[in-house]
């Protein structure tokens, strides 16, 4: 069985966003645990879930973080396991404070940044990062890929079709 993915938020209202990376980790069958923990508020349990989430069975932590968004540098300075992070948009700069707070961590204490908002791609790319050792799940990567290159090809197809009817 797969390690689990920890999937911590800063806050429940990123959840309608954060949501989708539960759904494309159930697609591939990861275990995971989803929590809301603040680095600012909650910070001493936000650290103690980082310092043993390795003993715990997780593999890789997703934070998603706005405004300030120092949940995945606090939650990365806490461990030795992969840590990806999601900026989430905001009102104020539309998500680009979160963003650079997350990308722009110090040398040493890396974290893995997506797309403002990007649930999804955390997800696939936890997903991606528990492969590395776990055959199973690189196959199902693989059938997902080809399908989605399927997917392409189709709608080539189909404008091809247009294209010679005009």
């Amino acid at each position: 069985m797969s390690k689990k993915v920890a999937v911590i938020m800063g806050s429940d209202s990123d959840f309608p966003v954060v949501k989708s990376a539960l759904t494309e980790l159930k697609k591939y069958d990861v275990p995971f645990e989803c929590r809301v923990m603040s680095a600012h508020r909650t910070p001493v349990e936000a650290a103690q879930f980082a310092d043993s989430a390795k003993e715990n069975g997780f593999g890789v932590i997703i934070c998603a973080a706005g405004m300030a968004a120092h949940l995945a540098g606090v939650i990365a300075g806490h461990t030795t396991l992969p840590v990806i992070g999601i900026p989430m948009k905001s009102s104020v700069l539309d998500g680009m404070d979160a963003l650079l707070a997350t990308v722009m961590m110090p040398p040493g204490v890396p974290v893995a940044t997506v797309a403002i908002n990007g649930a999804k791609n955390a997800a696939v790319l936890a997903v991606q990062m528990l492969a590395v050792s776990d055959e199973e799940l690189s196959a199902k990567l693989v059938a997902e890929k080809n399908a989605m290159a399927d997917g392409v090809r189709a709608k080539d197809a189909k404008l091809q079709e247009e294209i010679a009817g005009i």
